[in-house]
């Protein structure tokens, strides 16, 4: 059984669709992200799960059962917001026993569990302490164990981690995930944050204006995008604009706008004289001159070190291109003439997106 099924939800708000005909399936006990931009529709979708919003059609499904004319507080979901919503003035046992005291279980009950989940979320003995004398990281953990110890069928987190810090944020990623394998429950993760969603997630839905692009595993999102959108949204790579040309087995040439022509492999259902666009993905690419159609020459712009996220800037015909150098080799200098190549077949090639 699923845990959470959305079919066909849109939601209007008078002329303006902000979700539309969006439809998924969460299995029980995984992680879910989804992955999209500022005004895509994520919050909206999220709000509606969650009772704050009434599509205007479709249903939503918990368990199996339809909650879309039940209210917030009569469906077995609970939300972790950015800014984590914890009671300054209470202790942290006080604000986990906030929703058990709601919900009048008996006294003697609500002592103990707030002890197991405290144990489950790694910080037991801490029910007297005070919310300011928390870190970052305590005080997230302590916003999902005061969900958690209500025993919710999905647990929604909206971007969560956006007000942390990039090192603390980098760590909680890995700590989610290991709190949702605790729990085994099933997690509805929101983000406009690419690693955050490929990290931690088993399967994403990647939005683009109220529509899901694509849904798969953070892996096959990354290396085989169904769209350009999907593309340039999951990952970093260089998009170099041009024409289609000739397409033979799968594989296009591209008029470049700049000039000159490049191969790769059309990916969507882009034809031949259509305004395309290549995705090319830095660890692609290679310094070295490669076959026909495969070879931009350019010179080293700069040398970016980032440890395994090292980069080389080409710069050929005014466009930077990203060359991964995650060990520092290449032995590239600045201001070097050389040849950056590729395998047509890292090379995919999308119908350029509207709006550019």
């Amino acid at each position: 059984m699923h845990d959470l099924s959305c079919q066909n939800v849109t939601k209007r708000f008078g002329t303006f669709t902000a979700v539309s005909d969006v439809s998924l399936d969460i299995p029980s006990g995984s992680f879910f992200s989804i992955l999209g931009p500022s005004g895509c529709g994520k919050t909206t979708l999220m709000r509606m799960i969650a009772g704050f919003e009434s599509p205007s059609e479709g249903d939503i499904k918990i368990k199996g059962e339809s909650v879309v004319k039940l209210p917030p507080n009569k469906r077995n979901v609970k939300m972790v917001f950015q800014h984590l919503a914890l009671f300054p003035m209470m202790t942290v046992g006080e604000n986990i026993a906030y929703g058990l005291r709601c919900r009048r279980e008996p006294r003697h009950e609500i002592g103990p569990k707030v002890a197991r989940v405290l144990e489950r979320v790694g910080l037991p003995g801490n029910e007297d302490k005070k919310i300011d004398q928390l870190s970052g990281g305590q005080k997230q953990r302590i916003a999902i164990a005061r969900c958690m110890v209500l025993e919710p069928d999905v647990l929604l987190l909206d971007e969560p981690l956006g007000a942390l810090d990039l090192k603390l944020r980098e760590h909680m990623k890995i700590e989610l995930k290991q709190l949702q394998h605790q729990f085994e429950t099933t997690f509805l993760y929101i983000t406009h944050d690419q690693s955050e969603a490929l990290v931690m997630s088993d399967n994403v839905a990647v939005m683009n204006a109220g529509r899901f692009e694509q849904i798969g595993a953070p892996k096959a999102l990354y290396d085989a995008p169904a769209s350009g959108f999907v593309a340039g949204f999951v990952g970093d790579a260089t998009v170099l604009e041009g024409k289609l040309g000739e397409v033979k087995g799968g594989q296009g040439r591209v008029i470049l706008k700049g000039g000159g022509e490049v191969v790769g492999t059309v990916s969507d259902s882009a034809k031949s004289g259509d305004a395309v666009e290549v995705f090319l993905r830095p660890e692609a690419l290679k310094l070295g001159a490669g076959a026909e159609g495969c070879t931009l020459s350019g010179t080293v712009d700069s040398l970016l070190f980032n440890g395994a996220s090292s980069r080389i800037l080409v710069r050929s015909d005014g466009q930077l291109i990203e060359v991964a150098d995650p060990e520092q080799r290449a032995g590239a200098t600045e201001g070097e003439a050389v040849n950056v190549s590729w395998t047509p077949e890292r090379a995919r090639i999308f119908s350029r997106r509207s709006g550019q």
